[in-house]
């Protein structure tokens, strides 16, 4: 550990105790106590999303989509989807609305990571995704990690919206020590092993020197199923464990039903399960059949370097490219069906 980061760290820990929040004392406990008990940790592979640099919100970027789409090109989509409806709904002003078109168009043919409009740099991002692990599999959500307060199981029930809207991406900000420590491993993390292909190795490796600071974005959840090869994830990234939890439940009872075409009795039996698990009420694991499924603690980081955070790497792959995805508009808002 160079002097510079134990600098830090011990800074950290001085603004921990000077700090008058017992909440943030028990949250660094927790974070020690989870350290010991998980001490590996399992990089799941890159996740991307779009972040703005916008002179009127500040100097900073700040995410603009959530960092869980696991295509470059998804996030495209996304900002995409993002522009037109600015365009649409957001202005009267017939040459914002041309500007903010024209970055649509280039998003429509090319597969660019970054467009400008209006003042505004919109970036195409990357993240990897990690959980801890010990020989029993991997993390579940802590003590500490928030919950709604009112937990629904109802289906209908809006899942909490994403703290990654909004974020600062800013890599001087930590938690505290154990986080401060955390981002000072991951700095010269980089894939190895025979099991990635050479490009992917090469371009982890890059990225060490390009994009040296690390930002820890918001800790997500989601369910995992045990199988031969490990884990393996069960739907989309949620912002709380009551929010997986209620995936889970929806998947036994009805989902996974229509998804896999399961036969009557199966159809039923999931659904009984699904019963039994509501039950429980904050249970983080649980087994149907021959099936285990846990809910996960998912943590994602994000590189930064000096013009701000990392791009897709040219060995991300992506299943599909640039399309129109929405009706053509002209400058003053009419919109033609074609």
């Amino acid at each position: 550990m160079t002097d510079d980061w134990q600098q830090q760290i011990d800074a950290l820990h001085e603004e921990l105790i000077r700090r008058d929040d017992p909440a943030a004392w028990v949250r660094e406990a927790d974070a020690v106590d989870a350290s010991r008990r998980y001490p590996r940790i399992a990089m799941r592979g890159p996740v991307f999303g779009v972040a703005a640099l916008d002179p009127a919100a500040g100097p900073e970027w700040r995410l603009l989509k959530p960092v869980v789409d696991g295509m470059p090109q998804m996030a495209r989509d996304g900002l995409n989807s993002h522009l037109w409806f600015t365009a649409k709904d957001g202005t009267d002003d017939p040459a914002v609305r041309r500007e903010l078109l024209a970055a649509v168009a280039v998003l429509e043919r090319e597969p660019v990571d970054e467009v400008e409009a209006c003042g505004v740099r919109y970036r195409v991002v990357r993240g990897d995704e990690f959980a801890r692990m010990n020989d029993d599999g991997l993390e579940p959500p802590r003590p500490t990690d928030p919950e709604p307060r009112q937990r629904s199981w109802d289906k209908r029930t809006k899942d909490a919206p994403s703290p990654d809207v909004g974020f600062v991406l800013d890599p001087s900000r930590s938690g505290g020590p154990l986080e401060g420590a955390l981002k000072l491993g991951l700095r010269d993390f980089a894939y190895t092993g025979t099991r990635f292909p050479s490009g992917v190795r090469a371009d982890s490796q890059r990225a060490i020197a390009s994009h040296p600071e690390i930002v820890l974005l918001p800790t997500g959840f989601g369910v995992v199923e045990r199988d031969g090869h490990g884990w393996q994830t069960c739907g989309t990234l949620m912002t709380t464990p009551h929010d997986a939890r209620r995936m889970l439940y929806n998947g036994l009872s009805e989902i996974w039903a229509m998804l896999y075409e399961y036969d009557d009795a199966k159809k039923a039996r999931y659904a009984e399960a699904a019963e039994e698990y509501k039950a429980l009420g904050r249970a983080d694991e649980f087994r149907v059949d021959d099936r285990l499924f846990r809910i996960c603690r998912t943590e994602r980081m994000l590189r930064m370097g000096p013009d701000g955070p990392e791009p897709p790497r040219p060995s991300d792959i992506d299943e599909y490219g640039p399309m129109k995805i929405h009706p053509t508009m002209d400058e003053d808002g009419t919109i033609t069906y074609e």
